[in-house]
């Protein structure tokens, strides 16, 4: 009888502990979502595209950027906002779709775009911009292409 009373008491405490850490974990709140704006993307040839992104402009949403997600609707995008310049490569760790990303510069002119891989597992290539930029914009691959949108042009948020 006592082996069975220190089983169940075991059993009890285990329960309330894996309780404990049920409960704390639902009530931790989620990252918040990065607030969207219109991106207006202005070509040199005078053709105006329209995106809607997300402004990652602190360091908690330009570490998440777009991971973990299935999709990303064909007018919409991130865009990366920094104080100030930077070299800094990207990485696709934990990235589920093949993105393309433009650098630009503080005036949002397009300085290079580079297509990038989805990563699952370490080693996760750098993809490196060789520029300094201020801003950076990911987009589902292709998009820049698809669009002719080309190093020379230029975004701005309204």
């Amino acid at each position: 009888m006592a082996r069975l009373s220190g089983f169940l008491l075991g059993l009890l405490l285990a329960l309330a502990v894996l309780g404990q850490l049920f409960w704390a974990h639902r009530s931790t709140p989620l990252p918040q979502a990065a607030p969207t704006a219109k991106l207006r993307i202005e070509t040199r040839d005078g053709r105006r595209l329209e995106l809607t992104v997300e402004l990652a402009t602190d360091p908690e949403h330009w570490q998440r950027g777009l991971m973990f997600r299935r999709s990303l609707p064909e007018d919409r995008g991130m865009l990366f906002v920094f104080p100030q310049a930077t070299g800094e490569p990207f990485w696709m760790k934990n990235t589920l779709i093949p993105l393309s990303i433009a650098f630009a510069d503080k005036n949002g002119v397009i300085l290079r775009i580079l297509d990038m891989e989805p990563c699952r597992r370490d080693p996760c290539p750098s993809y490196y911009p060789g520029v300094a930029y201020r801003q950076a914009l990911e987009v589902n691959q292709g998009w820049f292409r698809r669009h002719r949108v080309a190093p020379g042009d230029r975004w701005r948020l309204p």
